[in-house]
């Protein structure tokens, strides 16, 4: 397994980036799946927008975008994180940035492993595994 971190027009501050990519590691696997290559890119509202539009003909803001190269029980793919979404939605919900950023960063890795967020039954489903996930976190 790899994880990358990548930016492209931001400067997150991001900490503790192995205690981050240990965790990942522990919540793929408890989806009995294997980690393969994960990259996740940090980028603008602006960016991420245009993606959106590109790729996916959707014309609104979004705080991730992810891309599913998950071959059998292998889990790759490219998380695409705007992180002005994530400030945004962070003092929307009074909660900490950080938080927000572990949230977005685990959805997209719960989608890679196969969960969906189209239907209120798939999103609640979802959010069960996001707050599983989080509460896993020591660092």
């Amino acid at each position: 397994m790899a994880i990358f971190f990548h930016t492209i027009d931001v400067d997150p501050r991001l900490q503790q980036k192995r205690a981050l990519k240990h965790w990942i590691n522990d919540c793929v696997l408890a989806e009995n799946k294997k980690p393969g290559d994960i990259n996740i890119i940090f980028c603008s509202d602006h960016y991420l927008l245009e993606m959106n539009r590109t790729h996916l003909d959707h014309d609104y803001y979004t705080d991730i975008i992810t891309f599913d190269f998950t071959n059998a029980e292998v889990i790759s793919g490219d998380l695409y994180i705007s992180l002005d979404r994530v400030h945004d939605n962070a003092l929307q919900n009074q909660i900490q940035s950080e938080k927000e950023l572990y949230r977005v960063i685990i959805h997209g890795v719960m989608h890679l492993c196969g969960y969906k967020d189209k239907t209120k039954k798939d999103t609640l489903l979802m959010r069960q595994q996001e707050e599983k996930c989080l509460r896993k976190i020591t660092f």
